[in-house]
């Protein structure tokens, strides 16, 4: 059950931040059509949420600075007995405010008429960006009417402020992302049991989905990319329909949602349980990468100097095989590596798969705080006909990657339940 007390703090410390004499407007997801009449199920605008928690779409929300812990306003879909016959109950006024904890609670149809109300004494209006136009258009007209006696400065976005607030994660927040992760780890375990050739992609992706619904997941937190052999080269695969060949490699980047909190793992393995040569040498690279990265997170440390760490081991080890050829300082002033590796080691993570928060305050490149969490992701991919690269590295596709939360000392490692070792991958594979 979320922790309602945590939603009021996160307001608080919201509306502290700026001038008493605002309103602050935050406004729910559309929802999204799939086909003629069929939507897809409903995920909450993330801003939205992480400040109300309030899963319903259709609906406003208000901050209004103005007295000690600030006051908060919803308006939402009313109960309604025929829609509850057809999609279940909606939350209704009461509830907005008993579970939720609005101060002051009104039905969606009534935003035009009470909302001037709010707007009188206010220099400003303050928003969220949302995607919800609808919402929007009927906003911009009651605040279109207001603005001859109200909001004289009219909207402010402050999307950068509720961001940074996000990029540093509670003990709420940590657990559901240890959750997620957990899950996820579990996950992958059993992909890399059920994989053998003969078998599909989609067959395994399968297999991800089970486990992620058998433990308390609703959602994937993106699409799953379960790719074998040529596939596992293409970053963004989600086709997921090839049949899995013996001496191929499988890539899965994949990860759900719990309580809404996201986690993104990606881990590679040999379809017939045991890894070529060529495979084992390019994985190894990537693993002693991102070692080398999750070694050297801790408070203080540059966001751009993981990738800097990153680029020049995975350089060195193309330069040891030959795959890259001259000097380590040249190849990676010109970004020669991006021929093979053409991506960034990390992200943020929270309530968005790629969440929010700036990575660099007034031009200069961010230092980690404890309670961040984010990804570290190297990889390596070879696709065949690469010019210049013997065919026996050609299909070799590879990334690891692990969700971190920087610690006081360090970092925590929140996906180390999904194996990484080759042994102990060989081992699981050839055990099931």
């Amino acid at each position: 059950m979320f922790n309602f007390s945590e939603l009021k703090k996160r307001r608080r410390q919201l509306m502290a931040a700026i001038d008493k004499d605002v309103v602050i407007i935050l406004i729910s997801a559309p929802e999204s059509l799939r086909n003629g009449d069929v939507h897809y199920p409903y995920r909450q605008d993330s801003d939205f949420y992480y400040l109300t928690a309030f899963p319903e779409s259709n609906a406003v929300a208000l901050l209004l600075p103005d007295s000690k812990d600030g006051k908060f306003i919803l308006f939402s879909r009313p109960y309604d007995v025929i829609e509850s016959i057809w999609n279940g109950q909606s939350i209704g006024q009461e509830n907005a405010k008993k579970i939720y904890g609005a101060d002051e609670a009104y039905a969606i149809d009534q935003l035009e008429a009470r909302l001037p109300d709010f707007l009188t004494t206010k220099v400003r209006c303050y928003y969220l960006g949302s995607q919800n136009q609808v919402l929007i258009k009927r906003l911009n007209e009651v605040l279109g009417r207001a603005s001859q006696l109200a909001c004289q400065e009219g909207l402010v976005e402050i999307t950068q402020a509720v961001h940074e607030l996000r990029l540093r994660k509670s003990p709420y927040e940590l657990d559901c992302l240890r959750k997620a992760a957990r899950i996820s780890a579990q996950a992958h375990i059993k992909a890399m049991q059920a994989c053998r050739p003969g078998r599909y992609e989609y067959q395994i992706e399968a297999e991800l989905l089970y486990e992620f619904y058998q433990n308390g997941s609703r959602a994937v937190a993106y699409p799953n990319i379960v790719a074998s052999g040529s596939n596992a080269c293409i970053l963004h695969y989600t086709d997921n329909s090839a049949l899995l060949k013996s001496g191929d490699l499988l890539l899965i980047d994949a990860g759900c949602e719990y309580q809404s909190y996201a986690s993104d793992i990606t881990r590679s393995f040999p379809v017939n349980g045991r890894f070529s040569p060529e495979q084992k040498i390019i994985y190894e690279i990537v693993l002693k990468a991102q070692q080398a990265l999750i070694a050297a997170i801790k408070p203080g440390v540059l966001w751009d100097s993981l990738q800097a760490r990153c680029v020049r081991i995975i350089t060195e080890g193309l330069l040891d095989l030959g795959l890259l050829k001259g000097e380590p300082e040249s190849l990676i002033e010109n970004k020669s590596y991006k021929k093979f590796y053409m991506h960034g080691c990390s992200h943020w993570l929270g309530l968005d798969v790629h969440d929010v928060g700036c990575y660099k305050l007034n031009k200069k490149w961010r230092p980690l705080e404890a309670n961040m969490v984010f990804t570290v992701e190297p990889g390596i991919y070879i696709a065949a006909q690469t010019e210049g690269v013997d065919e026996k590295w050609w299909n070799i596709g590879v990334r690891i990657e692990d969700d971190v939360c920087v610690m006081k000392d360090g970092c925590e490692v929140l996906s180390q339940d999904a194996p990484k070792k080759i042994s102990d991958i060989e081992s699981l594979m050839n055990s099931s």
